[in-house]
């Protein structure tokens, strides 16, 4: 199990409209390339401010291959849809393999 992990910094001004479009566009999207098994929504408890509002959403897939075929035929159509909050956002991407699970 694979889990590919989306971090964002949100500008406060956008921040309802933003969590709003994540939860009932974006994250459903995702879901529906059939690539993903289930994805989580944490706000992140940053430390150090730097302004904005952290959140990591993490996406669960089968293995590496279905990841691989996600950034192949669905990245960047799901990545264009974020225009309406262009320059209001940071994002940073890891991918995360599960070795184990108690």
């Amino acid at each position: 199990m694979f889990i590919y992990n989306v971090t964002t910094n949100v500008e406060e001004k956008i921040h309802d409209e933003w969590i709003e479009w994540m939860k009932t566009k974006h994250i459903p999207s995702m879901l529906e390339t059939g690539k993903f098994e289930g994805a989580t929504m944490s706000r992140v408890d940053v430390v150090e401010s730097m302004g904005g509002i952290t959140y990591s959403v993490q996406y669960r897939v089968k293995n590496k291959a279905t990841l691989e075929r996600y950034f192949e035929e669905d990245s960047e159509q799901l990545r264009a849809q974020t225009k309406p909050f262009e320059g209001k956002f940071v994002s940073f991407r890891t991918e995360m393999e599960i070795v184990h699970e108690q």
